[in-house]
């Protein structure tokens, strides 16, 4: 079976690989590795990177209990707490060095929200109020430093004065608002209140999926809109299939877990529209294409959109049972990640990105973005949902 698989990848690959980076000197978790698996022990260490690794070590413990996850989780918990929390003005930096001092010091929503992420599951794992309170504590930070009447806003400086976006804009644009950003502070507080059941985290879900289902998602298009300036107007006309996937069973998550049958009403038939369009366009005969910017198909293979593929589509197939098409492409895409995507070679993980025809492109094996938080967080529902696909 490949749950069976799933679990095996996750205990015996992918769990010692990320041990094998933590920092026993200066605290956290080595923040870089190239294509050539050589690890640099004094680059610079990013929050988003460390807080996946809290959240990654956090559910490992809660999924498998592997011996040492949670001494890992509170070792990266230290160096959230000691080296990214900003003491003066709030907030987690972006940045800091191998040794924990500020290195980019800016601050962005989405960064704050990865660190909520990190630390409500940290909570959930061991119990430690402080990491309660310190979530508490950014959730406040974002709610009144980075958000105005019509949504969330995305960069600042260290004292949490505008700035331009750079961070999260791509394909040529400079957005004032992101899908990405607004789906990840929804993730984070759905995982707060997941874990903690206080009444205004519920108020901001609800917040946050009526400006899904009424500014960002495109019904004549079947997509998520992407980048926007401050009224919400989409800047380019790009379709980003892995988001839209990962989008799918995450707001799916959020449902389950406020519990509103209003909302569930209002908001399921967009999620299965989102995981439908994303099977019929973006799948080919093994895997999920990259994203479609004005018609033209990026046929490119990125680990993050194979993982949450996996996830979007079992998601999909236990709302409509029906549809066994759905289990098929998980299928298919997991023999994919078996035999192109996961690296082969000792002491490294899954390839950042592939060619269409499975060769791997050149990219870091961990870095800023490249984390245990997709292809983990796939081992980890896989193993709880129980499918057999």
């Amino acid at each position: 079976m490949r749950v069976n698989e799933i679990r095996q990848h996750l205990e015996e690959e992918l769990i010692p690989f990320w041990e094998g980076l933590r920092d026993t000197q200066y605290g956290g978790f080595y923040g870089e590795m190239d294509y050539h698996l050589t690890l640099y022990p004094k680059a610079d260490k990013g929050c988003i990177l460390n807080s996946r690794i809290l959240w990654f070590f956090s559910n490992a413990w809660l999924t498998v209990k592997e011996p040492g996850c949670l001494e890992h989780a509170k070792h990266s918990y230290e160096f959230l707490k000691n080296a990214f929390l900003d003491q003066e003005y709030g907030g987690v930096y972006w940045s800091v060095t191998y040794d924990g001092k500020p290195s980019d010091d800016s601050k962005h929503t989405y960064n704050q929200a990865f660190a909520v992420y990190g630390l409500a599951s940290y909570y959930a794992a061991s119990g430690d109020k402080e990491a309660l309170r310190l979530a508490y504590r950014l959730v406040d930070k974002i709610e009144s430093s980075c958000r105005d009447e019509l949504g969330y806003l995305e960069a600042f400086d260290r004292s949490f004065q505008p700035v331009s976006n750079e961070k999260l804009s791509e394909n040529g644009v400079m957005a004032e608002r992101t899908m990405n950003t607004l789906l990840h502070v929804y993730e984070a507080y759905t995982e707060l209140y997941r874990v903690d059941k206080e009444d205004r985290i519920a108020r901001h879900l609800r917040w946050m999926l009526d400006l899904f289902a009424d500014k960002v998602y495109n019904p004549k298009k079947r997509r998520l809109e992407v980048f926007f300036d401050h009224a919400w107007n989409s800047l380019i006309d790009l379709n980003s299939y892995g988001h839209d996937i990962e989008a799918s069973w995450l707001i799916d998550r959020g449902l389950e877990i406020l519990k509103d049958p209003l909302y569930s009403a209002k908001i399921t038939p967009i999620t299965k529209d989102l995981a439908d369009h994303i099977h019929s366009v973006a799948m080919d005969e093994s895997s999920l294409y990259n994203e479609c910017e004005a018609g033209k198909v990026d046929t490119k293979k990125v680990w993050w959109v194979q993982a949450e593929a996996i996830l979007g589509f079992l998601n999909a197939y236990e709302k409509e049972p029906a549809r066994s098409d759905y289990l098929e492409s998980a299928a298919r895409i997991w023999e994919f990640i078996k035999t192109y995507m996961i690296d082969q070679r000792k002491s490294s993980e899954w390839f950042f990105e592939l060619h269409k025809d499975g060769r791997p492109i050149r990219r870091e094996i961990v870095g800023p973005w490249k984390c245990p938080y997709h292809n983990g967080r796939m081992c980890f529902e896989v193993i709880n949902r129980k499918i057999a696909f």
